[in-house]
């Protein structure tokens, strides 16, 4: 499978390795997930969007602490309007 333009539907981080999918209870790959969301037919935390978005935003201030265009506002106000699109979080 061909791993291009594939996100996690929990937490929107880029699925660009076969390592990265997350499993199934069976072992096979479901490759809605990240393996950090969702592991063994399960999501790994019990939280909300707004929690994954807080969780998020701390690894992308990581990701561009050294981006002096980063902005932490800009990136809240996009994974806010992104993350309801989100399978995940679709119908809360």
């Amino acid at each position: 499978m061909i791993m291009e333009n594939m996100y996690c539907q929990s937490c929107g981080m880029s699925l660009t390795k076969k390592e990265e999918v997350a499993t199934n209870k069976d072992g096979s790959l479901i490759h809605d997930y990240c393996i950090y969301c969702y592991k063994g037919g399960a999501f790994t935390s019990d939280i909300s969007m707004e929690e994954m978005i807080d969780v998020s935003l701390v690894h992308m201030k990581e990701i561009f602490k050294d981006d002096p265009n980063f902005s932490e506002q800009e990136a809240l106000n996009k994974m806010r309007s992104f993350f309801p699109e989100l399978k995940r979080w679709k119908n809360i």
